[in-house]
């Protein structure tokens, strides 16, 4: 308990000063009351809203007298009386009550017994708090917004600021002037923000119906995480979120029965409905698929969008639910919404699509008409409109669902024009499962869980935001096609080459000097390249400045910064270096659509009706340059406004003949303005009213200058509103070219993307991988493969490998060895580079040829999903039947100890069989690793198709195959991939390096030395049964053969077994015998029977 709060609790336990005994009969007036203790300024960690106030009060005043106390017989003080425990301890309940954690959904709650009378703010704040009870609402009061009730409960938890009663409800403010700051962390701890402004300003109300009652107050804006950085006033700033996106993601999902038809019972197959929109940037996804009871797709959806908030559309599955709650935890501050489709049944959700498209065409969304018409003669909008309607059916649901909730944010307009969709998964990228991204840790390390370590860290070295976006997106989801590899390969190739430095490039020095007749080359594509990136990337970001645009939503100011054209790069591509002699067709194309001379010149035309000065400071009445038959309100206002300011300055004229004073001028005293100042002997007219005074002066204010004044105050208000409107009309016509500039940025942050790339090969000198053809064998050769993040921190003392695998000869490698000896990091690095190829990325290796994968496989590491009732050895086997189902002979598996979390004999035959079915069924590339030897055995039903490896290492002890306690303490790790299988573990030298007391490690040695003996002796004993078996299945053979060898004698075959039986026996214990005299009695004794048993 902190200081402060302990003194808030002081104040109520300390002791009350005593009142003098009340004597009815008396008439003396009471005593006056103690004077009142001053409340400390506080933070609200003790908080007493009204009711408990109320109740606090009602319950002291209904406190009987207390009796006169009882003496103590010895020492004459008062005997304090016995308490009541319950009642004390209700009481420290309510007065120590902690303040209930926040809720998104708060609401003030007025019943209808409550009487109290509201003045007329509080009146609006009530039915504001009724028409959005789920709005955390900050009220314009003046210079600060206001917070009342629960809402002002949570902005002081939440935000460290002083809340106090304030007539019927608590309340708190911040400034206006730290809106953005104070909305953003509001917003960050998950609310729903809402801000009330006012509808009108002082001037305007004074000439107004509404002289005499409150300003009118409106929502003006609604904030969550989504929505935040397209948002008007505090959008736009990229505070706190940089390169990360902000997805809205709606999911709607119909149970399927075993045959895949809808059904209304259980949940474990399912059909779901994805949505997923970034507002800032107009990236819309949607797709729909089938998925198990584990939701393995669904994870992989969230995980590769990593959404900021979730619309869930009910009903929804248990397992569903729990992924998505599980997603949604406090550490994530993922907010989400809840939505019903019951509206959207039976093509409800097709209708309403097709009546927003409509409003859409008919102008009543986009108010341009120019725009729509040449849309129209392009065909583009029909085009639109029919891929839309061409949705599946629960992706369209949830596309309606989400255009209806973002009409309350006014964001819709990006679902019906202009949005960029693209489906979720496509025949021309890889579809990477949920494990595949967390095991290789693709985006965020398994440590803390930050992009620092992931393959996307050492990927990145992008300069622009959108770059970075960008990438992200490419990394997430691989090339399937082999001429966009190939594409990709081929223009971060020459930019690397222009960059003068990698592996399979010759060095060009640059010679320059006065005397020098050498003709050399520069590098201009990569300096060009990299300098305009550079210029970008410390501008704010082009791609949600021109969402913010189509939005309507940005400011002047930041217009100015985001789209300013520099001449010396308005023409820098065609002055440093020619489009003709770049040989990459996908570099040339992304140079001639970012450089295009449309989007700069209609960039720069725009721009040119815009004040800078004016821009820069924020001032919307001198914003806008009018020209030809431009805004003729702005004209008409602005001419209203000079009337207005020179009636005033004429009005001086009248005063100097008044006064017979040529030199007399209004002053401007402490921000007064129009002030006349006369003498203090001056007689002025008794109608003008005086403002202040000096010794020798008096200053007045004329009826006729104040008339005139508020007259000018109008005028200024109303052409800040016609401003404002022109503003908002000028943004419309900018967003006429949205589909431009949003083409060029995109170009922009492609050629960021593969310039990033292009700087990984130079500076990790990996080399450019080759694709064998789609009609050879897959084959995976790696020559010196390197891990991409574990060699960055490791430098040079990473052991590189190889790695050969042929469709037509070896495909699987099963890998064993000691722990901690690099057999995990072996079979990622191969997935990771292969992975890295498909990007268009060169790869750590000497030399890579690889093949087109269609997917990547992993099961590795253990896990469990408690929250979702998934055990660690129910995650494996999950696992492990989702590579089974969706591999192909096209995929490259990577397994990494299957079977560990059950009994050994359980996990070998599971782990066996699981491989058996993927050598036999699937005949895919395989990597697996198991400390289980007997997998190995395998290989003798696939020869040729099946090695055993593994990474090698030196110990002092010579025999590898028994315990012995010395030798794990001489282990050294060569982490190279061998051929063979590893007979040792060296478990205990892991127990070693994790510190168990040396006594407990002691213990183990000797449990495993005789659980190896018992083990020894068990593998005797089944090989004693086993010759047994033999020898019995030989007699039988031989009993058989018999049959011919004797002709036609007959012989009882029982007799015949017998004597053989006896034979074999003798022979047996002649040979186990160590005495050498009882040994020779027996042979005798076998040569004997042998010799009956052939002259019968």
């Amino acid at each position: 308990m902190g200081k402060q709060k302990q003194q808030v609790i002081s104040r109520f336990f300390a002791p009350k000063p005593k009142a003098p005994p009340s004597n009815p009969s008396s008439s003396s007036p009471p005593p006056p009351p103690s004077p009142r203790i001053p409340s400390l300024n506080v933070k609200t960690t003790v908080s007493f809203s009204p009711s408990k106030r109320k109740l606090l009060s009602a319950h002291l005043a209904s406190t009987p007298k207390r009796p006169k106390p009882t003496l103590s017989p010895h020492t004459g003080n008062p005997v304090p009386p016995q308490s009541n425990p319950s009642l004390h301890q209700k009481f420290l309940q309510k007065l120590l009550e902690p303040s209930s954690p926040p809720l998104p959904e708060h609401s003030i709650e007025i019943s209808e017994s409550d009487h109290k009378k509201y003045t007329p703010l509080e009146q609006q704040v009530v039915d504001l708090k009724n028409k959005y009870p789920d709005v955390l609402l900050m009220v314009e009061v003046g210079y600060r917004f206001r917070f009342f009730g629960k809402d002002a409960e949570i902005a002081a938890d939440v935000l460290g600021i002083y809340a106090h009663v304030d007539r019927n409800f608590l309340t708190a403010s911040v400034p206006t002037f730290r809106l953005n700051v104070h909305v953003r962390r509001l917003v960050s701890a998950g609310y729903k923000v809402g801000v009330v402004k006012q509808t009108e300003t002082a001037a305007i109300k004074a000439h107004g119906s509404n002289r005499v009652g409150p300003f009118d107050r409106g929502l003006s804006a609604l904030y969550t995480k989504a929505t935040l950085e397209a948002a008007e006033d505090v959008g736009g700033k990229e505070e706190g979120c940089g390169a990360e996106s902000n997805y809205l993601v709606c999911v709607v999902e119909e149970v399927l029965d075993l045959s895949g038809s809808v059904s209304n019972l259980g949940g474990a197959h399912v059909r779901i409905g994805i949505v997923g929109v970034e507002i800032s940037t107009g990236d819309v996804v949607y797709g729909e698929f089938d998925d198990g009871v584990m939701r393995s797709g669904l994870e992989a959806v969230v995980l590769s969008l990593t959404p900021a908030e979730l619309l869930l559309v009910q009903p929804l599955s248990k397992p569903t639910e729990k992924l998505l709650l599980a997603y949604a935890g406090p550490a994530s501050n993922v907010r989400l919404e809840h939505a019903s489709c019951d509206c959207f049944k039976d093509g409800g959700a097709r209708e309403y699509v097709m009546s927003i498209y409509e409003k859409m065409v008919d102008g009543n969304l986009a108010d341009n008409v120019n725009q729509l018409a040449e849309a129209t003669e392009k065909g583009s909008s029909h085009s639109s409109i029919q891929g839309v309607m061409n949705m599946p059916d629960l992706a369209l649901q949830a596309l309606a669902l989400t255009i209806r909730h973002l009409k309350q944010f006014g964001f819709e307009r990006i679902l019906c024009f202009g949005a960029s969709f693209r489906p979720l998964s496509s025949s021309m990228e890889m579809n990477l499962s949920a494990n595949a991204l967390q095991q290789l840790e693709i985006l965020r390390n398994n440590s803390d869980g930050s992009e620092s370590g992931s393959l996307l860290g050492i990927m990145n070295h992008t300069l622009t935001t959108y770059g970075s976006r960008l990438l992200r997106h490419w990394i997430t989801h691989p090339l399937c096609d082999r001429n966009m590899i190939s594409a990709r390969l081929d223009a971060v190739s020459e930019i690397a080459l222009s960059m003068g430095s990698y592996k399979d490039s010759q060095s060009i020095v640059e010679i320059e000097g006065e005397d020098s007749d050498m003709t050399t080359l520069q590098p201009e594509l990569s300096c060009l390249i990299s300098s305009v990136l550079t210029f970008l990337g410390r501008s704010l970001d082009i791609q949600r400045g021109i969402t913010r645009i189509f939005h309507r939503t940005a400011t002047p100011t930041e217009q100015l910064k985001r789209f300013h054209i520099d001449e010396k790069y308005e023409d820098h591509g065609c002055k440093k270096v020619g489009v003709a002699a770049v040989q990459s067709t996908l570099l040339k194309r992304l140079i001639l659509t970012a450089s295009s001379s449309n989007v700069l010149g209609n960039a720069a035309k725009l721009l040119s009706t815009l004040n800078k000065e004016a821009a820069d400071k924020g001032d919307f009445t001198d914003l806008i340059i009018i020209s030809k038959d431009q805004f003729p309100e702005v004209t008409r206002a602005r001419k209203a406004l000079q009337l207005a300011k020179e009636k005033l300055d004429n009005l001086i004229g009248l005063y100097r003949k008044q006064f017979g004073n040529h030199n007399l001028e209004f002053t401007c005293v402490a921000g007064t303005t129009h002030l006349v100042e006369l003498p203090i002997d001056a007689k002025a007219p008794s109608n003008w009213i005086r403002v202040n005074s000096t010794k020798k002066t008096i200053r007045y204010h004329p009826p006729e200058v104040l008339t005139a004044l508020d007259q000018l105050r109008l005028a200024n208000e109303e052409l800040t509103i016609i401003c404002r409107a022109a503003w908002d009309s000028f943004l419309g016509e900018f967003g006429e070219y949205y589909v431009d500039f949003h083409g060029a940025v995109q170009a922009l942050a492609a050629l960021d993307c593969l310039h990033s790339l292009a700087i990984l090969s130079r500076n990790k000198n990996y080399v450019r991988p080759i694709f064998v053809e789609d009609s050879k064998p897959v084959q995976i050769r790696i020559h010196s493969g390197c891990h991409p993040v574990l060699e960055t921190i490791l430098q040079d003392s990473f052991v590189p490998n190889d790695t050969i695998l042929h469709a037509d000869r070896e495909y699987c490698q099963i890998v064993t060895g000691p722990n901690m000896g690099g057999k995990s990091c072996y079979i990622r690095q191969v997935a990771l580079i292969a992975f890295m190829a498909q990007v268009g990325s060169f790869v750590p290796a000497e030399s890579a040829t690889l093949p087109v994968l269609d997917a990547i496989y992993t099961r590795m590491g253990a896990s469990d999903s408690i929250q979702q009732g998934r055990s660690t050895f129910l995650e494996e086997l999950s696992e492990a039947s989702q590579i089974l189902r969706n591999c192909t002979a096209k995929s490259l598996v990577i397994i990494d100890e299957l079977g560990r979390g059950t009994s050994t004999h359980d996990g070998v035959a599971i782990a066996y069989a699981t491989l058996h079915h993927l050598l036999d069924q699937i005949k895919c590339m395989v990597l697996f690793v198991t400390h289980y030897p007997k997998i190995a055995d395998i290989k003798v039903k696939f020869p040729g198709s099946v090695e055993a490896y593994h990474v090698s290492y030196l110990t002092s002890c010579n025999n590898e195959s028994t315990i012995d306690p010395k030798s794990d303490h001489d282990v050294t790790y060569l982490y190279k991939l061998v051929p063979g299988v590893s007979a040792r573990s060296f478990g205990f030298k892991v127990a070693q390096l994790a510190q168990l007391p040396s006594s407990c490690i002691n213990k183990a040695i000797f449990m495993a030395m005789r659980l190896e003996t018992i083990e020894s002796s068990r593998v005797g004993e089944r090989s004693g049964e086993w010759q047994r078996d033999q020898e019995l299945e030989t007699q039988e053979n031989l009993v058989k053969s018999t049959a011919g060898f004797h002709g036609g004698r007959t012989e009882d075959p029982e007799e015949f077994a017998s004597a053989l039986r006896d034979l074999l026996s003798k022979l047996k214990s002649a040979t186990t015998d160590d005495d050498h005299a009882e040994s020779f009695r027996l042979l005798k004794e076998a040569r004997g029977i042998a010799k009956g048993l052939i002259n019968r």
